[in-house]
């Protein structure tokens, strides 16, 4: 029998296991929902909510009066004074202070150096020093706003006292530098949706079709249902084909939705929500991206839940497998790379750098799209390929 045609045909064969698949799964509308509206509507609350946090906290925390513990205040009246000016109000210190940052009853203090009034009245560096725990991010913000406030009077002192000599100030600045920042408005409204959108999208397409292949043959196989089907005169390659399709459409659907949600929700939100607002040709792009992912995905999954003698067995390889869209992004934190066309041709790194040009609005090379696609499809064949040889293995049939 060849592997492309049987009595009853490639095509129809396919078609007719697609649609039982489709058929199966749509029976349990309670786990069809959840497949595909819990990441739709999870994820973009779960960005746009991050976001949301985020901006609520800086501005509350930049807005508010903030109480800074001062030692030794009596020695720096000025530096208070300017500090007040700031928003930045001097409280007495705890009794024990390193105790109360633990705690974290203080975010940040300021320790005023014994010495200070005597190096300040003959001209010296005055020591203070800014006391937190840099691990603990409640103290970021604080930690910015007084060391911000310390550098102005710095500066400010700094220019009064070359005055008070007859020195132009602009003596000790040589170098004008200015900042001339490239970056386009998309790229800068993206900044935050490049940190969770890749990952998300990427781990929607990889594992999109999961419970339905998964059940299509590990489950199949614990039931006993799978061999009749392999008993039929059909090619296991149409069969797998079928299960793979069906699974791909479930994928397509979840991907769909998922960036439907994006974009409406990015309507309602104002804000880091408009950092996620992708128009209809951004998004065509993306699911073109993520279409060989999905194909790999589910053709990797096909394989390994053919492996597996229980649905129980094949849904614990689900814990790595959603590691894997993680080791991009985390190597990009850890090095970033410079584009490379070999970078295309690569699992995961490829998705996210193709996806974080279409967020920040760049061109993509036909080149680079010839050389992701060839890569992406011929990976997904070979998938496909150890599927069906796995599939030819009668003892698939027999469960336990």
């Amino acid at each position: 029998m060849s592997t492309f045609a049987s009595r009853s045909g490639f095509m129809p064969t396919l078609f007719a296991v697609m649609r039982k698949e489709l058929r199966d799964i749509s029976r349990d509308r309670r786990t069809l929902l959840l497949a595909l509206l819990l990441g739709p509507l999870l994820y973009p609350v779960l960005m746009l909510g991050i976001g949301k946090l985020g901006e609520n906290r800086a501005k509350t925390e930049l807005e508010k009066v903030l109480e800074v513990p001062v030692i030794g205040a009596e020695r720096a009246p000025n530096l208070v004074a300017f500090l007040a000016t700031r928003g930045i109000k001097a409280v007495p210190p705890p009794k024990d202070l390193e105790a109360a940052i633990a705690r974290q009853d203080v975010d940040v203090a300021l320790s005023i150096d014994t010495d200070f009034d005597r190096h300040w009245r003959e001209g010296n560096a005055a020591k203070i020093e800014i006391v937190a725990d840099s691990t603990r991010r409640a103290a970021d913000i604080p930690m910015a706003r007084l060391r911000s406030a310390l550098e102005g009077y710095r500066d400010q002192v700094g220019v009064l006292r070359l005055l008070a000599r007859g020195i132009d100030p602009g003596i000790t600045k040589p170098l004008a530098i200015g900042n001339r920042d490239l970056a386009s408005a998309e790229a800068k409204r993206g900044a935050f949706a490049a940190a969770l959108l890749p990952y998300l999208l990427i781990l929607t397409s990889f594992l999109g079709g999961a419970y339905l292949i998964m059940d299509a043959t590990a489950g199949e196989r614990e039931r006993q249902s799978l061999e009749p089907l392999l008993a039929t005169p059909s090619a296991r390659s149409s069969i797998v084909s079928g299960k793979i399709a069906a699974a791909c459409t479930m994928g397509i659907a979840s991907l769909l939705l998922t960036l439907l949600a994006f974009k409406l929700s990015a309507q309602f939100a104002g804000g880091s929500g408009q950092a996620i607002d992708v128009g209809f040709m951004a998004m065509g792009k993306m699911l073109l991206v993520l279409l060989p992912m999905l194909f790999i995905g589910t053709s990797l999954l096909t394989f390994l839940s053919a492996t597996a003698k229980s649905m129980k067995e094949a849904q614990s390889h689900m814990m790595w497998l959603m590691l894997l869209p993680m080791v991009p992004s985390i190597m990009l934190m850890v090095n970033p790379l410079k584009e490379q066309l070999w970078q295309y041709a690569v699992p995961f790194l490829a998705q996210n750098q193709l996806l974080l040009k279409v967020i920040r609005a760049e061109a993509i090379p036909m080149q680079v799209w010839g050389v992701y696609l060839a890569a992406g499809f011929g990976l997904a064949a070979v998938l496909w390929f150890a599927a069906v040889q796995r599939y030819h293995q009668e003892r698939l049939a027999i469960s336990g």
